[in-house]
């Protein structure tokens, strides 16, 4: 069974989105192992220079460096990353079972992600260019990575 780390900076405030990552996590209970890791956000001024933003993209990108496993799949989830289809997904998670027993997917804070932690990755993921809250993005890509297992098992879910 496949361990799927989702870490993510910040933690989740609003309930109905809770509800939904609870949801999501209750399905994916067969399919594979999953855990949701929320690390510190660094705190930061009204209107930042681009040197305390740097140094909190930095310092968060540390952070999370510190949580991978050296032979973890790595995806960042970045704006320049790949767009895929679920399909495709479907597809990446299956060689990444092939391949290693733990995918770790990265969301970044509301600055990015460090270079460091790019260059880290194994595969750079995009859900397309529009920006969405973080906290929502973490339901979409819940719910992306459940459709993707869902599409491995030939299910109705994905029509």
């Amino acid at each position: 069974m496949l361990n799927v780390n989702i870490l993510c900076v910040g933690k989740l405030k609003e309930s109905y989105l809770r509800a939904a990552i609870e949801e999501y996590s209750k399905r994916m209970t067969p399919l594979c192992k999953l855990s949701i890791i929320e690390l510190p956000e660094e705190r930061v001024g009204e209107n930042p220079s681009p040197a305390e933003i740097q140094k909190t993209v930095s310092a968060e990108g540390e952070r999370i460096m510190q949580k991978l496993g050296k032979s973890d799949y790595v995806v960042a989830m970045c704006v320049e990353g790949k767009n895929i289809s679920s399909e495709e997904l479907s597809k990446k998670l299956d060689d990444i079972r092939q391949l290693a027993g733990t995918v770790d997917f990265v969301i970044g804070g509301s600055w990015g992600l460090s270079d460091a932690l790019k260059a880290r990755a194994d595969f750079k993921l995009s859900m397309g260019k529009m920006t969405f809250p973080h906290q929502l993005f973490r339901v979409m890509l819940l719910e992306q990575i459940y459709r993707a297992f869902q599409i491995s098992r030939g299910t109705k879910y994905h029509k």
